[in-house]
């Protein structure tokens, strides 16, 4: 999902940074002269070159092409992406601020009020590098807890109230440590579950630490333990089968193909998992999936892609967990609708969603991925209650 994103994000980026390169070209020789002049045009074009290197990288990386590993790599890809934002919004500020100037000049000439109007577009512009820079630096680290009750129809009554803790999206790397993790993992056990569901995407790419990731997940306290599924960043890694056997040793059953039942009072909570269900391969989502539900009982599906869930709905499952969205990440609250760009992929992009009596939930995950900054859709630990309909 989020490497897709990053494939547009790039694409639109691509005039975006043409028309700035020539804006710079343009301000070096308003203000530069001589070996000044030249030493700002070979920056710019430095500048150019570095952007195009980083957006190879991200691009051979979401079309599924091999990742880079590496410090420097990842160093570049993050920069590209970190940069194409605020830049993009910069520039698309800039060209309305040029509007708003002309109009106030056309119709009259006021010293004081064209430099209250340079100040306050100074502030404008500098806005985007604000929020990124509040994202990453707040936002990315301020962990919520979300709870919520699910409504189930049949439900039965030793399965009324059972607590579900659900974490997903956790990128355990460069931009998530282990200290940080383990803050989420001691706030997941004050809300004392019954039982844990992860949905996927330990870490981010090859090399990330997967052994302290399953060593935090580990340490969550559940009554009948954890479970979990796959996401694209471990097939992505080439770590699927090392993940699932290492987090087995340490207690953690990655269900793959599986369901398995859980035991509640006189109630049994079948839990069914997938590996990660690619875009590309819709017409196939959940093959097979159907034979892992029991008629007449509980079913529950982790699926690291939400949108398998009409697919689930039909099946039979009555509740799925997904992440795999992060919220989108970036999101912007306007008239009651988030914008956010997970919205151009899929419709389930964070919260409970219902499709005749099943229903869904997609948690805006922990870490990030692209852009190292989260601006509206802030990290989130689920708790969800099961209730009877």
């Amino acid at each position: 999902m989020i490497q897709s994103l990053d494939v547009i994000a790039l694409l639109i980026f691509l005039p975006v940074q043409w028309r700035i390169t020539v804006l710079l070209l343009r301000a070096a020789r308003r203000r530069f002269s001589g070996a000044w002049a030249a030493a700002a045009r070979r920056a710019v074009f430095v500048l150019d070159a570095v952007l195009a290197l980083g957006g190879l990288l991200d691009f051979v990386a979401a079309m599924g092409g091999p990742l880079v590993a590496g410090r420097l790599p990842f160093a570049l890809r993050t920069f590209t992406l970190a940069y194409c934002m605020p830049a993009t919004a910069v520039l698309v500020l800039r060209i309305m601020l040029r509007g708003l100037r002309k109009l106030v000049g056309a119709t009259e000439f006021n010293p004081g009020r064209r430099r209250a109007l340079n100040a306050a577009g100074n502030l404008v512009l500098a806005a985007p590098f604000a929020a990124l820079s509040y994202g990453a630096l707040v936002g990315r680290l301020d962990f919520h807890v979300r709870e919520v009750d699910v409504p189930i129809a049949g439900l039965p009554a030793d399965l009324d109230g059972l607590r579900l803790l659900h974490l997903s999206d956790i990128h355990l790397s460069a931009f998530l440590s282990e200290a940080q993790l383990a803050r989420v993992i001691d706030a997941a056990n004050g809300l004392r579950p019954h039982l844990a569901a992860v949905t996927g995407d330990l870490i981010s790419a090859p090399g990330d630490p997967i052994d302290a990731c399953i060593r935090q997940l580990a340490r969550i306290n559940a009554e009948a333990g954890v479970v979990a599924c796959m996401g694209n960043h471990e097939r992505f890694a080439e770590v699927e089968d090392y993940t699932a056997s290492a987090a087995a040793r340490a207690g953690i059953a990655f269900l793959r193909g599986a369901t398995r039942p859980l035991r509640f009072g006189q109630a049994t909570l079948h839990v069914a998992g997938v590996d990660y269900q690619p875009l590309f391969q819709k017409d196939n989502y959940l093959r097979g999936a159907g034979r892992l539900v029991i008629p007449g009982e509980t079913n529950l599906l982790l699926s690291h892609n939400p949108d398998v869930f009409p697919v689930a709905a039909r099946q039979g499952y009555n509740l799925m967990l997904s992440g795999h969205t992060h919220g989108g990440q970036v999101s912007v609250e306007i008239l009651d609708q988030a914008i956010n760009p997970a919205r151009f992929l899929t419709p389930y992009v964070y919260g409970l969603y219902r499709q005749g009596p099943a229903a869904a939930y997609v948690t805006r995950g922990i870490g990030t991925i692209g852009i190292p900054a989260r601006i509206g859709a802030p990290p989130e630990i689920s708790l969800l209650r099961l209730r009877k309909a």
